[in-house]
């Protein structure tokens, strides 16, 4: 029979296991995000790869994901690449999910 105390130990290994998930899963769209980017911005190769970097820094700016959509934007509009609030935001969403699906498969 579970006792409390194993209840509550096992709680709180999902929530470490589904933080560190959580972890990964926001560094993986973010990287995929920068080369994303990079490519809007007309970078390729080593200039990509940095980017992408600099764009998973970013995220530790300040807690949630703002100072990575900013980062993008300041980016963009100093480059002149034409992409709305909207479409980063999509993107951000739509690599959040791809990411998500690769964390948990392990890859």
């Amino acid at each position: 029979m579970m006792t409390f105390d194993d209840r509550e130990k096992t709680h709180e290994k999902k929530f470490a296991h589904d933080a560190e998930l959580q972890f990964k899963a926001t560094a993986r769209r973010n990287k995929m995000l920068g080369l994303w980017a990079a490519e809007k911005l007309g970078l390729a190769g080593a200039e990509a790869e940095a980017y992408a970097k600099e764009v998973v820094v970013a995220d530790f700016e300040s807690p949630g994901e703002e100072d990575v959509f900013l980062k993008l934007r300041k980016d963009f509009d100093a480059k002149g690449v034409q992409q709305s609030d909207h479409q980063i935001r999509r993107t951000m969403l739509e690599l959040m999910d791809r990411a998500v699906e690769t964390v948990k498969a392990g890859k």
